[in-house]
């Protein structure tokens, strides 16, 4: 298991007794996978969830009494562009 590439992916620095440590992690790690794959599951029904727990939602709905005026948001904002927020960007062009 290449651990220097899988921390360079994870963007992580790690020290050369970490890079130890995982190895032998990541090895046992495949070897249960390995394991996992050798059984039988043919007569095993898919599933993505096991704990028949649902979520529990509502749907939005305006509260007319609770909506702000955009002046009063837009006065408290550091930035500001034709009734929008300015943020700093978190993409930059390479």
């Amino acid at each position: 298991m290449d651990v220097k590439h899988i921390a360079k992916l994870a963007n992580l620095t790690l020290s050369a007794d970490e890079e130890i440590k995982f190895s032998s992690q990541f090895t046992d790690t495949l070897k249960t996978i390995a394991k996992i794959n050798e059984l039988d599951t043919s007569k095993v029904e898919p599933t993505y969830q096991v704990s028949n727990l649902h979520n529990v939602t509502r749907p939005d709905k305006i509260q007319p009494d609770r909506i702000l005026p955009l002046e009063t948001v837009m006065a408290s904002a550091i930035g500001t562009h034709n009734g929008y927020f300015v943020v700093p960007a978190i993409f930059h062009e390479n």
